[in-house]
């Protein structure tokens, strides 16, 4: 279990140069934007653009704060921080705008074929994992793992990769990705 500090990391341009991101955790370790089996990440979206495209990977999008819209080509979609994660392929053309400011979210991308993820917001929960997951706070909270008191601020996050009990006191809402 590691706890992955988002003041510790650095902002990365988008992979087409209209913003930047910054990078939670990426599998396997060390792997760059063109070699990743799954990476998870935070970004802030300041105005409207289409998204990068990604051959090959799948996304799930959360918004943490403020609200968005996505346009695909057959569709259109608007998400909130109440929204659920939505699931699309990164391949697909999609142009997000954010709607009345500035949007944070939560970015998690799969490479096809080699690894799925599956994103919830969780709320006052203890689950169990059996593989790799990463929890990410949206707020200041505790979070417990195993017997342990685990101390997050705003976007901290913890990754394991050999499964264990997490726990989330009260009321408290989270991120947590199963891969």
């Amino acid at each position: 279990m590691k706890i992955l500090r988002a003041a510790e990391r650095i902002a990365q341009p988008w992979k087409n140069g209209g913003g930047v991101t910054r990078e939670v955790a990426v599998w396997p370790p060390d792997a760059g934007i063109d070699t990743f089996d799954w990476r998870v990440s935070i970004a802030e979206v300041q105005s409207a653009g289409p998204f990068s495209h990604f051959a090959g990977i799948d996304r799930t999008l959360a918004i943490l704060e403020g609200r968005m819209a996505l346009t695909f080509a057959d569709r259109a979609v608007e998400l909130d921080a109440d929204s659920p994660p939505f699931a699309f392929p990164g391949d697909v053309p999609c142009s997000g705008t954010p709607v009345g400011g500035a949007v944070s979210d939560l970015n998690v991308m799969t490479r096809r074929g080699r690894c799925t993820a599956r994103v919830e917001r969780i709320a006052g929960e203890t689950f169990s994992t059996a593989a790799a997951t990463i929890v990410v706070a949206p707020t200041k909270m505790t979070v417990g793992f195993g017997k342990e008191k685990l101390f997050l601020n705003c976007l901290d996050a913890v990754f394991d990769e050999n499964g264990g009990t997490f726990s989330l006191p009260g009321a408290h809402k989270a991120f947590i990705v199963f891969f």
